[in-house]
């Protein structure tokens, strides 16, 4: 196995990438508004009645065909980029990282309940931490700079809160 890239490498990358599609595309970077669009196009599939009468599944109807849509596309990109970047530096495995004191079911129950709380809270949010804190900070947003300090707070809280589970 490789070393990890340098954070300080991998930060200027992710501004480069950052700048490059407000440049190119018109459009910062996101994620939780594919899975909105998928999901939405996914229960138009299986019960159009009842996801055209709601209106927040509607608003992603409106928007057009699933793969038209440019957050869409961006989060394949990053699962092939994904892919290709953990196969490129020899850590490309199915394994389950976790504490010694964390047994496998907990270790996926925790997983399971904070992916679903970080989703349920992005969709209220309207944006997840790539769209409010990334895109929304490099616009000067002063919303997503109290994200940025808000989400950044939390976990410290939450790495202090949970550490012991993991020495």
């Amino acid at each position: 196995m490789r070393p990890y890239w340098s954070p300080y490498l991998a930060g200027v990358g992710l501004g480069m990438t950052l700048l490059a599609t407000y440049v190119l595309m018109g459009f910062g970077l996101g994620a939780s508004g594919a899975f909105a669009h998928i999901a939405a196009h996914l229960e138009n599939a299986v019960a159009p009645g009842r996801a055209q009468a709601n209106p927040y599944v509607a608003g992603y109807l409106e928007a057009g065909r699933v793969w038209a849509q440019w957050i869409v596309v961006e989060i394949v990109g990053v699962v092939i980029g994904g892919l290709l970047g953990a196969w490129s530096a020899g850590r490309l495995a199915w394994r389950l990282e976790r504490g010694p004191r964390v047994g496998r079911g907990r270790r996926l129950l925790f997983a399971f309940v904070g992916g679903a709380t970080v989703g349920f809270a992005s969709r209220i949010a309207q944006g997840c931490t790539s769209g409010l804190a990334l895109s929304g900070g490099a616009v000067l947003s002063p919303g997503g700079w109290a994200f940025m300090v808000a989400f950044m707070a939390g976990g410290f809280v939450t790495a202090w809160a949970v550490r012991r589970v993991w020495r």
